[in-house]
């Protein structure tokens, strides 16, 4: 089996294929990440996931390189990562009472053969409907300013849920690894 490389500094990510139980290492590859003219959000992360994979490809010549990247769309509005706790209440008042779909690109690429599978996995969230100081307890608790839509489904952001939709409960916090593993079959690699 190639070695894996998982190409993302996130631990949210780096946890989340702990449970495979495969080895693997992490790097953080160095990509523009702005969204391309009309390109929609799924394109978008598709593409990202994809360019971080092939970023890394270069330096990790015989790996299986795993890219992902994730936003939240809310109606036609593409919410990223806060980055300010200003910001993310923004989000969640936005997004209160209404659903919020995650888009998750994933791929998957073999540096040796330069074969790489792309996908998009959603993943549909309703909340709760939230009142600002609700929202700001939150934030200062939770502080997810690194996430996209504001909330970290691992953590206490389950408590804004009203309810989700979704075949894969795992790219809600940025790594499907349902599609990963089918991914990784692909490529010969078994999963314990």
């Amino acid at each position: 089996m190639l070695p894996l490389l998982l190409a993302s500094s996130s631990p949210y990510r780096r946890e989340l294929l702990q449970r495979l139980h495969l080895p693997f290492t992490w790097a953080s590859p160095d990509i523009d990440e702005a969204r391309q003219g009309d390109e929609t959000a799924a394109e978008l992360v598709r593409r990202l996931a994809r360019l971080k994979a092939q970023a890394l490809a270069e330096h990790h010549p015989q790996h299986l390189i795993i890219g992902s990247d994730q936003v939240a769309v809310l109606g036609e509005r593409i919410l990223g990562k806060p980055h300010s706790a200003e910001r993310a209440c923004e989000q969640l008042l936005a997004a209160s009472g209404q659903s919020v779909t995650f888009l998750t690109g994933l791929a998957l690429l073999n540096s040796a053969t330069g074969h790489c599978q792309v996908d998009c996995i959603p993943f549909t969230v309703t909340l709760r409907e939230l009142d600002r100081q609700r929202v700001e307890r939150y934030v200062q608790t939770e502080q997810p300013l690194d996430c996209a839509g504001s909330f970290k489904a691992e953590g206490l952001g389950v408590s804004l849920f009203q309810s989700t939709h979704g075949s894969d409960a795992t790219s809600l916090i940025g790594l499907p690894l349902i599609r990963l593993v089918d991914m990784l079959l692909k490529e010969g690699v078994q999963v314990p």
